[in-house]
């Protein structure tokens, strides 16, 4: 009986602390914070319920197209000084790169090099002269690369769960526009501007020690970390755990303001790596950085956090690598984040619109009320058709509710109109596990079994059939919440988060109500 009370007592704390979880939802939100009673958390509506901004952002390809044309530009230069080919200018201009005063008898060369590049195709020119424009193929390279370090920079700046809005929408529409929206009362327009136009904040930086945890580090200086440096570290992005912990300046050696440019390329024996490029005011200053601390590690930061630390081996200047066992994926990755750090391409609100919290509050209100009668009639059904067994599965229900929507509280999701209907969908699916259970009991009772005997056995053979029918839909839930967004991810949170719930109040729940009453008695029939 000691077990029986410790597992009934545990439930009713669990309702009593999910309850009052749940009714903070209703408090406004100064009184909550003001008061040591009500939590600070609650569930947060989306964009479709309480309203917000929304924006279409433009993106200039043309500028990235200009910019990879200056990119090839200062390559070219290099490599017809390192020949010794003599021309009297390379120009950029109205989507061109134009050759100017070729020495004739370097023309063969000057042509080799740029077909060599394999990213420019040759337009008619007069003579002494050689005009070039990017292959359709490189500029649709171009187009893809700079719509992906947009995305990754207003991801960063917008969507960040820890620095930036939570529950925005970040995704890109068409070949050249982004679409954001913000939902109402968590930022004003001024600063979600602000957030629009910034990029993110590149940083190098020496080490000056490294261990593998932040303890082993700290653990090196009792006396504490001086004023003018800290310790960061690197995380591993797919394990999220700690690699590996940095003593850093807190003054950077260089910032991203000289980065030109960063993308994915490989060495000789085609391992992926990222190549980079200063401007020559940080060229010159990197140089000097990496001749003065060859065989140390070099922090590359990328917002207050550590992406990659590579050993710097050799003098660099203008033009780096950064080496690594990448795969290409994670190469290309690390490209993006450099460029997002470094490389501004400008953006322009093309469409911009407030949407009103009007239907929002239209959808809440029904959406309440397709509850509330789906509930009662549940709860009705429920009553009639199982008896007392019936008023277990009910009360087994409302805990659900209560549990669901405590739940969804404390981990501040977000509630959208989709999320609603997922709600309405938990109330008709969480009695069907407890029907399961009752048909099984039933038949138990048919065969002849004592009440104790039938129950206990019902719950036990109906028990994998439960979780297999909820495990199947918990898995479409979650591959809609990886590949979905906005609302389609607010549904598949209230589903998932209602699947986990339900299983639970049928077979926690509902047997525990069996355990009190008729527990070990010996009653002549059960009412069900």
């Amino acid at each position: 009986m000691s077990g029986l009370t410790w597992r009934a007592g545990s439930l009713v704390a669990l309702i009593l602390i999910f309850s009052v979880v749940t009714l903070g939802n209703f408090v406004p939100k100064e009184e909550r914070q003001q008061s040591d009673f009500w939590p600070d958390e609650s569930i947060r509506l989306g964009l479709d319920l309480q309203g917000g901004i929304h924006w279409v952002v433009g993106v200039a390809i043309g500028e990235a197209v200009k910019h990879e044309l200056e990119f090839l530009r200062s390559n070219l230069l290099e490599q017809f000084e390192e020949q010794r080919a003599t021309v009297q200018s390379i120009v950029v201009e109205n989507g061109r790169l134009e050759i100017v005063g070729i020495a004739p008898k370097d023309a063969d060369v000057v042509a080799g090099l740029v077909t060599d590049m394999g990213s420019l195709r040759e337009v008619p020119g007069t003579g002494g002269q050689a005009i070039y424009q990017l292959t359709d193929d490189w500029n649709q390279e171009i187009r893809e690369r700079t719509m992906a370090q947009v995305l990754e920079v207003l991801r960063r700046r917008i969507d960040d769960p820890v620095r930036g809005i939570p529950d925005s929408v970040v995704t890109r529409q068409g070949d050249d526009r982004v679409l954001v929206q913000i939902p109402g009362g968590q930022i004003d327009r001024g600063r979600a501007r602000e957030l629009l136009k910034s990029t993110g904040f590149l940083e190098f930086k020496i080490v000056l020690d490294r261990a593998d945890t932040r303890a082993l580090l700290e653990a090196r200086y009792p006396d504490g970390i001086s004023e003018d440096h800290e310790i960061s570290v690197e995380v591993d992005p797919e394990s999220e755990q700690v690699v590996s912990a940095y003593l850093l300046s807190k003054a950077p050696d260089l910032t991203g303001d000289y980065l030109d440019d960063a993308r994915l390329n490989w060495d000789q024996q085609q391992r992926p790596l990222v190549t980079f490029r200063f401007n020559p005011e940080g060229g010159r200053i990197f140089g000097q950085l990496t001749e003065e601390n060859i065989g140390s590690q070099l922090a590359i930061i990328l917002d207050e956090e550590v992406y990659s630390a590579p050993v710097i081996r050799s003098r660099i200047s203008t033009n780096g690598q950064i080496e690594g066992r990448f795969t290409v994926q994670q190469a290309a990755d690390l490209a993006v984040v450099l460029r997002a750090g470094a490389l501004s391409v400008p953006v322009v609100i093309e469409e911009e619109r407030s949407v009103g919290p009007a239907l929002g509050e239209d959808s809440i209100v029904s959406g309440t009320r397709a509850s509330v009668a789906g509930l009662a009639l549940v709860l009705l059904f429920s009553a009639i058709y199982y008896r007392l067994s019936g008023f277990y599965a009910s009360l087994a229900l409302l805990f659900n509710l209560v549990l669901l929507v405590g739940v969804m509280s404390l981990f501040e999701a977000t509630l959208t109109l989709p999320g609603i209907a997922g709600l309405v969908l938990t109330v008709g699916m969480a009695i069907d596990a407890n029907v399961i259970i009752f048909e099984r009991i039933r038949e138990e009772l048919r065969a002849g079994k004592n009440a104790r005997t039938a129950v206990a056995r019902g719950f036990s053979r109906a028990k994998f059939t439960v979780l297999d029918a909820n495990i199947t839909t918990l898995i479409t839930a979650l591959i809609l919440f990886e590949f979905g967004t906005g609302p389609i991810k607010g549904f598949a949170v209230t589903l998932s988060v209602g699947i986990l719930t339900s299983v639970f109040a049928a077979l926690v729940v509902t047997r525990t109500l069996f355990m009190l009453y008729p527990g070990g008695r010996t009653v002549p029939h059960l009412s069900i």
